[in-house]
């Protein structure tokens, strides 16, 4: 009785061991930052990578047209257009060409 509670008590220890084990390989392969998910990393890198590029982008044209609207050198165009935009001051008739320097 006792040898064989002993035998038992001896194999659940191995047994809970490859449990835990199986459970932590499991994880790894098919987990939320498992080996199956890298193909999404990919894919997200690569959305990412094109939303970074239009991103700075935009920030270039941004940055450039605050540098125009820098107050110790303003462009007297741009500055126009924007006051007259900004208060309603374009009547309907009224076309704004704008002319690249």
């Amino acid at each position: 009785m006792k040898l064989a509670m002993i035998s038992t008590a001896s194999a659940a220890l191995p047994a809970l061991a490859v449990l835990i084990i199986a459970n932590f390989m499991g994880y790894a392969i098919v987990g939320a930052n498992g080996i199956l998910s890298w193909g999404d990393y990919r894919r997200l890198k690569a959305e990412r990578s094109v939303e970074l590029a239009a991103l700075e982008e935009e920030k270039t044209l941004l940055s450039h047209r605050s540098e125009l609207l820098d107050p110790r050198r303003a462009d007297p165009d741009l500055a126009e257009e924007m006051v007259r935009n900004e208060l309603g001051l374009i009547r309907p008739d009224e076309v704004i060409i704008a002319i690249d320097k």
